[in-house]
């Protein structure tokens, strides 16, 4: 009965991989699994008429494979696994009696002998023992060491002291870096979660899919302020994490929002207003329903004083107003006692988005001062009454940086909607989609423009808030730098005066085929500094199985892909680095003593094909507008369905590592190392501690302590790294979703505290939960 069941079973076998590898051969994909399919099914036969030549067969179709994977990747035991697993195993069985000794002979004394073994057991050592040396290599880390040696004079960005954390990065330089070391790379493995608080604002059964929760906080004298994705303002102690006050703007739900989340609120101290007076110190929260509300930092009262009775409207000049499609998610910048204020629209939802303008009010008064709206950047004077803002202009949805020195403020700008569609952008908008501008502070007026993608139709929008950091050439001097980190992995390092590259870049060829309506660019840039991935191919197609990875490079000969750069088709393209990026919102941290950067690269590809108009289904048909499926696009011919690139079992297509965690030396823009990053802990039913290489969305922050703090990963980890080699010194298990980037300060007993938000992210599936804990050292 063994043998009848195993025959049928290896039949099977043979006949999906021999099908399935049929198919791949007509898409032009490998022969191999056409082969392995007639090994399994001539194996089944042999077993089937009892024949000991089955074990030998499958002894040669064993080291066959072996051989065959050993070429196509090497020693990765992550790519070899999947590849071998199920081979091995089907042998292992082979070996048993149940199936051998029916295969064997009677003697001439009537004894009866089994069929030989020894030929497939060799086979399967080889390949076991191939296995086991395969997991003592790593061939994708990168080891190295960063300098240690400090700058003298370091600008941090502002008159922040120490153990404070004034801005989203810390401070109007955004750098993610503070100068305190009690916290070291010595102790850090001794740290504790000291306090844990709840803020109640809990994702709910009627939240849109992409509710998040990625705010840093921020540290002011005693008190900590962050806030909520539902828009409430929250005030703790900043020694035991307890409530001091709460706001609730009550901006309440809304199915057209794309995102609910609040990434961060910010402070101002009005220097012309007595100390202790009312909102003499303030919190700006942006809210989803597109306000900005000043509040009293002592009480959490409202600034009546400010705008319109404490409330600025910023849905003030826009053409077109559907509720839902525009607001803040990230903080304003305050500089020189103006607040500075971007706005997300609604990716890919509709041609008739709110403007994309960038706005400078009085942060006393919330008077308007200025606006530059990239659909016509010249016109910066207050937008006079009846006039409006250029419609679906792009926009900066994240976060801005700002020198005061230099008299500018560094804006990240993304895409015009639809993001896939390129035909009928303006001038401006190609001249300013997917940029950095610097602007004016006191006038708006452009100072300079580096465009980092031209004509995007991959939604590659510079996602990150832009680091200021001041670098050391080799003659000695001192260049005030800017460091940009995007989503197609490349990191842009300019003269945050003049836009100029410090680190060089260059245009190289790009891929065509667009749609009939539309074009490509010839060329893109790229940066010496990048950390884009090199082109897929069929044999970086990943599995758990020879099935899933078989259904994998059908998909990929499926659709159409030449690399970075490769247009959405009505075929359906292949995008990678994918629509989340290498980097995204949560930035890179930058020590500007010694100059040096700590990211989290990541790798995801997606899927994006375009779909016209006649053909699109009618709404609410499962579309998302968003990251994931159906993107209408109204008042477009086009559609566009978009996706991570998966498996039928849901896992990424592309094989491991998808995340590391890495750090570059600025001065010489070289990467020092590479590390995998996280485990599949929290993505798969059984919670298994295998260090692969996870995405993650959020960000780091470094320390003078040579310590690095980073969750962001998909597993559900808060963890320290050593900042000069990269290696983990320490990690705390996290009660939901990292997707926010910690930060640390000094509270009032003088011990160091790192805090970290836990919430989780409605995109990448993470554990929703409305957490703020508090460590510290023993």
């Amino acid at each position: 009965m063994a043998i009848l069941i195993t025959s049928i079973i290896l039949a099977l076998i043979g006949l999906a991989l021999g099908g399935g590898g049929l198919w791949l051969v007509l898409l032009g994909g490998s022969a191999f699994y056409v082969l392995a399919g007639l090994a399994f099914l001539v194996t089944a036969i042999l077993l089937f008429m009892r024949k000991a030549a089955a074990l030998w067969l499958y002894a040669i179709f064993v080291l066959a494979a072996l051989a065959w994977a050993i070429w196509e990747v090497g020693f990765d035991w992550w790519q070899l696994g999947p590849r071998g697993g199920l081979i091995i195993l089907i042998g292992l069985w082979l070996l048993t009696p149940w199936i051998r000794r029916p295969l064997g002979f009677r003697s001439l004394d009537g004894v009866h002998y089994g069929a030989n073994p020894w030929p497939l057991a060799v086979s399967l050592f080889i390949a076991i023992l191939v296995a086991a040396y395969s997991m003592t290599t790593d061939p994708h880390d990168l080891s190295g060491e960063l300098p240690t040696t400090v700058a003298a004079n370091a600008q941090m960005g502002g008159d922040v002291p120490n153990g404070e954390w004034h801005q989203y990065g810390r401070t109007s330089f955004g750098q993610r870096y503070s100068p305190l070391d009690q916290i070291n790379a010595q102790n850090v493995a001794n740290l504790k979660e000291v306090w844990r608080y709840q803020t109640g604002d809990v994702k709910r059964p009627d939240d849109i899919g992409e509710t998040t929760y990625q705010v840093t906080p921020l540290k002011i004298g005693d008190t900590l302020f962050i806030c909520t994705p539902h828009s409430l303002a929250i005030a703790l102690d900043a020694k035991d994490g307890k409530e001091k006050w709460r706001y609730d703007a009550n901006a309440g739900l809304n199915p057209n929002r794309q995102h609910q989340t609040c990434r961060g609120v910010s402070y101002y101290h009005d220097s012309a207003v007595a100390a202790g007076a009312p909102c003499a110190d303030r919190v700006y929260l942006p809210t989803s329903d597109a306000r900005l509300i000043a509040l009293d930092a002592a009480n959490g009262k409202v600034c009546s004083s400010f705008a319109n009775e404490g409330t600025l409207h910023l849905e003030t000049g826009m053409k077109y107003n559907p509720a839902g499609y525009y607001y803040s998610t990230s903080p304003p910048v305050i500089v020189a006692d103006k607040i500075i204020i971007g706005g997300a629209v609604n990716d890919n939802y509709s041609t008739q988005e709110q403007s994309g303008v960038i706005r400078a009010f009085d942060a006393r008064t919330g008077a308007l001062l200025w606006n530059w709206d990239s659909g016509n950047p010249d016109q910066t004077a207050p937008l006079p009454a009846g006039q409006t803002y250029t419609t679906n202009s792009p926009n900066s949805w994240s976060v801005s940086s700002a020198d005061e020195k230099l008299g500018m403020v560094y804006v990240p700008l993304g895409n015009q909607t639809p993001d896939q569609l390129g035909m009928g952008r303006s001038a401006n908008v190609e001249r300013f989609s997917s940029s950095v501008v610097a602007l004016d502070i006191n006038t708006g007026q452009l100072k300079w423009v580096q465009q980092f993608v031209h004509h995007d139709l991959w939604d590659m929008d510079v996602p990150a808030q832009p680091v200021l950091v001041d670098l050391t050439k080799a003659d000695g001097s001192t260049v005030p730098a800017l460091v940009a980190s995007t989503k197609q992995g490349d990191i842009y390092v300019l003269d945050r005066r003049t836009g100029a590259p410090i680190i060089p870049f260059k245009e190289i060829p790009a891929p065509g085929g667009t749609i009939p309506e539309d074009h490509a660019s010839p060329t893109q840039p790229i940066s010496d500094l990048t950390f884009s991935p090199p082109p897929l191919q069929e044999k970086d197609m990943w599995g758990v199985s020879l099935f899933d990875q078989l259904a994998c490079r059908i998909a990929f000969h499926q659709h159409q892909y030449e690399g970075r750069y490769t247009p959405p088709s009505l075929r359906g393209s292949i995008i990678f680095p994918g629509n989340f990026g290498t980097f995204n919102w949560g930035s890179v941290a930058v020590d500007p003593e010694r100059q040096i950067m700590f990211g989290m690269p990541t790798y995801l590809a997606f899927t994006s094909r375009l779909v016209p108009r006649a053909d699109i289904p009618p709404k609410g048909a499962g579309d998302k507008g968003s990251e994931q499926g159906l993107n209408r696009n109204e008042g477009s011919p086009y559609g566009v369905y978009m996706g991570p690139f998966v498996s039928p079992l849901g896992i990424p297509c592309q094989a491991p590592p998808w995340g590391y965690v890495a750090g570059v030396d600025l001065k010489t823009g070289k990467i020092a190392y590479k590390h995998k990053n996280g485990t599949v802990h929290d993505m798969t039913p059984l919670p298994l501690p295998f260090k692969v290489g996870v995405p993650g969305i959020g960000g780091p922050i470094v320390t003078k302590g040579g310590v690095a703090f980073l969750a962001a990963a998909v597993d559900d980890y808060l963890r320290a790294y050593d900042v000069t080699s990269g290696r983990q010194l320490w990690e705390a298990r996290l009660p939901a979703g990292g997707q926010a980037t910690p930060m640390t300060y000094t509270a009032s007993d003088n011990k160091q505290y790192v805090v970290m938000v836990a919430g989780g992210h409605g995109s990448v599936g993470t554990k929703p939960g409305d957490y703020v804990i508090g460590y510290t050292l023993p």
